[in-house]
């Protein structure tokens, strides 16, 4: 399968998948997103205990690139640590504005890499890290 084809069926499957997409009972933290650009808005629910993020979720609406970034984010979110959140945010914002490259490095991003070509497309930038940003905003409040 072409990258290009992997890269459009995990947008399409995680845009549209459901599992992470919910409140958080007993959530610690949680924080509003929005790209004034497109209209996309995420609401990141956390619950935090001991610096481990124990559950997950999120709301809101927008494109398929925000919602997919947000569903693979939040895989990766579900039993890390606080410290690890931050360092995956960065990895991510790192690699889409060009200044991560490590393959080694990038793979602890998972399906999250598919977004790496939005880079590419300026327009769409904003989409793929409203979520990242949220996060960033989220734990560090």
């Amino acid at each position: 399968m072409a990258i290009d084809a992997i890269y459009t069926q995990l947008i399409t499957e995680h845009s549209r998948d459901r599992r992470n997409r919910h409140e958080v009972d007993g959530e610690t933290h949680t924080h509003h997103g929005v790209n004034p650009t497109c209209g996309d808005e995420i609401d990141l629910h956390l619950r935090v205990e001991n610096g481990v993020i124990v559950d997950v979720g999120f709301t809101g609406s927008g494109c398929a690139i925000s919602q997919a970034s947000a569903s693979m984010m939040l895989d990766l979110l579900k039993g890390a640590t606080v410290e690890d959140a931050n360092r995956l945010a960065q990895l991510f914002l790192g690699m889409i504005k060009g200044e991560v490259t490590d393959e080694a490095e990038l793979a602890e991003l998972e399906e999250a890499i598919a977004l790496q070509g939005i880079a590419k497309m300026p327009a769409r930038v904003k989409c793929a890290v409203l979520p990242w940003h949220t996060l960033q905003l989220t734990v560090n409040n």
